[in-house]
């Protein structure tokens, strides 16, 4: 079970204590089909959390020495969690293991560090400090409640001016490893022509374009029972009169929107193009006029109010239209919402389990795939009458998708696979391996990619110098 360390953790994601002070960009498909796409704006269900593997004594250990600070195992394990938060990951041993390492060798570098700032006498601002700690609590009231906040204190025998301290302590170190690195390695814009001479000549420094799958699909959403979800109905119906009547949106929403995320600015989603929304939000999104308040839209999260306040295209850098794989523009559409939310139980769960699980067995006894998509699939999104969703790149797929496709060959069916909209079992169509970029394919990112290369093996030479200069003991994990 996770211990009450990792439920407060959790709630302050907003401060990352492991500042990403060297990352290298990856260039990213244009218009590859089929990406997956989130169930519902801004929600997602808490991936599934792990509990530390390490037992008492790893916790209260020392994973390493740098000079004359310590790295606790404890202070790592919460890293790794973070980590598995942040980016809903499912981890096995072995990859848990992985992280731990990686973490370590982080956090040895950070104190290296921010060690070097102090030398050279860098300050951190403490207004700056003091923003960064106030969002980060403000964040976790807002999440669960100032009640369900106040009880998670107790829970850790903590006070919030105690938990105040100790996260000022961890944006104090942030703010001064972001200073060394910006006053050490200072970035430099990459021209275009540079940018393209190097891709040319060194590509292998570039990531492939991710391997693609093609998927058929039939999905067993988790629904509540039919009353909770008719209450949850004519709440909705009941909150656009409302607004219909004269009542602001986004004072509404801030007031009862079930998505915290959007909730606090109004139900403001930002802009979104096709693919990024649940595709009944997208449908009403790309055919509401603007202003007008939709009617009840169902994702598998509850129900919606939607209204879209502009729509434009999709600009590249120079203020062009972007084009899509089809050749025409990229449609965008800005929208707020408001979401009352339906609770499943574990009850819903399970049936959508055990209905799944069945209806794989048939899949795998030979029953035509085709026959099933139809007879018990709720996709959502446009598919053919087999169910087949087309080529995926599978670097859009959530891990714990993937790792249940991986290892399946053309023509066989998955296990019941899980994600927020319920349970999907696929059936491989094809498969295309992982292949390097065109220069069309990244032409626009390459200056940004360039120059995040340059300054990575930049970051990586002066850390190695550091290094050189310090004592590091590696104790074990």
């Amino acid at each position: 079970m996770k211990s009450s360390r990792w439920a407060l953790a959790a709630l302050l994601l907003a401060i990352a204590v492991l500042p990403a002070l060297a990352q290298t960009a990856k260039p990213r498909s244009t218009g590859t089909p089929g990406a997956a796409r989130p169930a519902a704006p801004r929600t997602a269900p808490a991936p599934r959390p792990i509990a530390p593997a390490a037992s008492a004594q790893r916790l209260d250990g020392i994973a390493a020495v740098v000079n004359d600070e310590v790295v606790l195992q404890s202070d790592v394990e919460e890293q790794v969690y973070l980590f598995v938060m942040r980016n809903q990951l499912r981890p096995d041993s072995a990859m848990v293991d992985t992280l731990r390492r990686q973490v370590l060798e982080e956090m040895i570098n950070e104190k290296l560090v921010v060690a070097e700032a102090k030398r050279q006498g860098l300050v951190a601002s403490e207004a700056e400090v003091n923003r960064e700690v106030d969002k980060a609590i403000h964040d976790a009231k807002d999440r669960i409640g100032p009640a369900g906040f106040l009880e998670q204190l107790a829970k850790e025998n903590l006070t919030e001016e105690r938990l105040r301290t100790k996260y000022r302590e961890e944006a104090r170190r942030q703010q001064l490893a972001q200073r060394m690195v910006q006053k050490a390695l200072p970035r430099k814009p990459v021209p275009q022509a540079e940018a393209e001479t190097y891709f040319k000549a060194d590509p292998g420094k570039f990531p492939l374009a991710p391997g693609q799958i093609r998927l058929s699909v039939i999905q067993i959403p988790v629904m509540p029972d039919s009353a909770a979800d008719a209450v949850a109905h004519q709440r909705t119906l009941g909150i656009r009169k409302r607004i219909v009547g004269g009542e602001k949106f986004a004072k509404v929403a801030a007031e009862i929107s079930d998505d915290p995320g959007s909730a606090k600015a109004g139900g403001d989603l930002g802009f979104f193009s096709r693919g990024a929304m649940d595709p009944a939000l997208e449908q009403a999104a790309f055919s509401l006029k603007l202003d007008e308040v939709s009617e009840p839209v169902r994702s598998p999260f509850g129900w919606h109010l939607l209204q879209v306040l502009e729509r434009d295209t999709i600009k590249t850098v120079a203020g062009v239209d972007s084009l899509g794989p089809d050749g025409g523009v990229i449609p965008e559409a800005h929208a707020r919402h408001i979401l009352i939310r339906v609770e499943t139980t574990d009850a819903d769960r399970e049936r959508a389990k055990a209905l799944a699980d069945r209806v794989r067995t048939e899949a795998v006894k030979g029953v035509d795939f085709g026959t099933l998509v139809r007879r018990y699939s709720k996709y959502p999104a446009p598919a053919g009458p087999d169910g087949d969703i087309g080529f995926i790149s599978l670097g859009s797929l959530m891990p714990q998708i993937r790792a249940g496709l991986d290892t399946l060959e053309v023509g066989q069916v998955s296990e019941a696979l899980e994600n927020q909209a319920g349970f999907n079992i696929f059936k491989i169509g094809d498969r295309k391996p992982e292949r390097p970029y065109t220069l069309e394919e990244i032409k626009e990112q390459l200056p940004e990619a360039v120059g995040q290369i340059k300054f990575k093996e930049r970051y990586d030479e002066w850390l190695k110098g550091l290094r050189a200069k310090a004592v590091v003991e590696i104790r074990g994990l």
